[in-house]
């Protein structure tokens, strides 16, 4: 059996330490900041990037460094036969199509995912893969076990504040004055590739019965018996606020009993664009073929 290695960035919300725990490989998203070069969880850590954040620093996101991903793959091909590369959705940045080109001169020992995902639901991805490799699967199998699943998980995310979305273009600052004044919670979706708009709701509690719903709607739609312990996982993410994340938890499993549940910090390259105090829910396709 071929030993294969399992690759991804930070954005997965897998930690440098529980990547060393679960024999996971962790490439750490790099961040600029007043033009100084942070990397996420290696000198940058949470606490500080959402004190950056407040204080209204430049902060823009990039993408590892071609030479840092190839110099992890050379490492590891010295000691694994294969390697399976799961980086965030194309759709979210180009990393991925960056990886994929890289990739071309390790004569398929190098199988980069493009399955779409990021945060909780990337993060199962990565899971999901140690768990087919481990079983005896291809890095080949693997990419393509999981690009043939990509659509079956959803986000939703609640923004507290209009701030940074009307600093990126995605309100404008008289839509972002008036949603204030009338306490706006938009909430967006990922399906697939790119961050869309999905409701505009009034206040926080609006803004997580409409996610609940949603995820409800999704789940009936696919899994009409209605045991969805037994075919998706349940997942939760947020921004900063760790006691509103703990309530929402709490939320979403009286919502979803029984459902195998998991909650991360939302990746840092999604809260330089939507800010502190987000509340997200996710769910993900349970892989049968484990």
């Amino acid at each position: 059996m071929e030993k294969i290695a399992i690759v991804t960035d930070s954005n997965s919300g897998i930690t440098q330490q529980e990547g060393k725990e679960l024999g996971i490989f962790v490439l750490p998203m790099p961040f600029y900041i007043d033009e100084t070069l942070y990397f996420e969880e290696i000198t940058l850590t949470q606490e500080e990037f959402y004190e950056k954040l407040k204080n209204d620093q430049d902060i823009k996101t990039s993408q590892p460094a071609p030479g840092d991903v190839t110099d992890l793959w050379d490492k590891l091909l010295k000691d694994y036969d294969q390697i399976v590369h799961i980086p965030m959705s194309s759709g979210l940045s180009s990393s991925c199509a960056t990886a994929a080109m890289l990739a071309e001169d390790y004569e398929g020992k190098v199988q980069v995912v493009d399955n779409q995902r990021i945060s909780v639901t990337q993060r199962q991805s990565v899971l999901d893969a140690l768990r087919l490799g481990k079983e005896g699967r291809s890095a080949g199998e693997i990419k393509e076990i999981l690009e043939k699943e990509k659509f079956d998980s959803g986000i939703y995310i609640m923004v507290d504040t209009l701030k940074y979305l009307k600093k990126g273009g995605r309100v404008t600052p008289a839509a972002a004055a008036i949603g204030t004044v009338l306490n706006i919670k938009p909430v967006l979706q990922i399906h697939g590739e790119k961050l869309d708009a999905y409701a505009k709701t009034r206040g926080v509690k609006t803004a997580r019965k409409k996610m609940i719903a949603a995820i409800q709607k999704e789940m009936e739609e696919r899994f009409p018996d209605g045991d969805y312990k037994k075919h998706a996982y349940l997942q939760a993410a947020y921004t900063g606020n760790r006691e509103d994340a703990d309530e929402w938890a709490r939320e979403l499993k009286e919502a979803f009993p029984g459902m195998e549940f998991h909650m991360d910090p939302l990746s840092l390259s999604v809260a330089c664009h939507i800010g502190y105090g987000a509340l997200a829910a996710a769910w993900t396709r349970k892989h049968f073929e484990c």
